[in-house]
């Protein structure tokens, strides 16, 4: 069953004066887009309006983006100066980024560093993962290790260095696995919930206004496969 974060349900993983980080759940949009569906950063201000009281409109500013069947790490600014500084730190990749991700096939190797280039198709919102560059293409660059064999699955840690368009989707089913539920990059049937099987599990970072180093780490979403690890 599917649950969509609302004010009063929110996984809320670490909150300051500046800045307002969320465990995001499947289904949850970051940002308004063409569906209408009333976006996670406007649940986010409603939550901050009611705990504070705030009249009027609250500032709220997105950062980065998770895809809506993604669950996990999505940081927000509650100031226009971290805005602009966290816009600068993940622009800058000074930002170490983790995710879990189980998928269908065991890779060849263990552990591997792997590059490719990604064309973004804007049709169908997707991206191909070619070897070698292509016209229009954006190097991708991540790590992953498998660090546990499940039933039928392989459960991977993904460190990622870049921060393309689907980037650990097209990259995992470019080496033939794809992610759990991810009908668009090859997997069979899709999850009961619409999601896939990625989770933005850590992100460390030096605060913006602070300058104090933040780790933080996101609960897996209570589901079988995810309890298993």
């Amino acid at each position: 069953m599917k649950i969509i974060s609302t004010k009063n349900n929110l996984q809320v993983l670490h909150e300051d004066n500046h800045i307002i980080v969320i465990n995001k759940r499947v289904g949850d949009i970051v940002q308004g887009d063409k569906t209408g569906d009333k976006p996670l950063s406007d649940v986010v201000k409603e939550y901050i309006k009611d705990k504070y009281n705030k009249p009027g409109e609250v500032f709220l500013g997105v950062v980065h983006r998770l895809d809506r069947p993604t669950t996990g790490i999505v940081a927000f600014a509650k100031t226009s100066k971290a805005l602009t500084r966290l816009n600068e730190l993940f622009k800058n990749r000074q930002t170490q980024k983790t995710y879990w991700a189980i998928v269908k096939n065991k890779p060849e190797k263990p552990k591997d560093s792997l590059i490719h280039y990604l064309k973004r198709n804007e049709k169908n919102n997707s991206s191909k993962a070619h070897i070698k560059e292509v016209p229009d293409s954006k190097m991708a660059h991540l790590d992953y290790t498998v660090f546990k064999e499940l039933n039928h699955y392989f459960a991977l840690e993904v460190a990622l260095h870049t921060g393309r368009h689907h980037q650990i989707r097209a990259q995992l089913a470019a080496i033939g696995c794809p992610i759990k539920g991810d009908l668009k990059y090859g997997f069979d049937r899709s999850n009961p919930d619409g999601g896939i099987h990625l989770h933005a599990r850590e992100l460390v970072f030096i605060h913006p206004v602070t300058k104090n180093e933040l780790k933080i780490t996101a609960p897996v979403p209570q589901e079988v496969l995810w309890n298993a690890l």
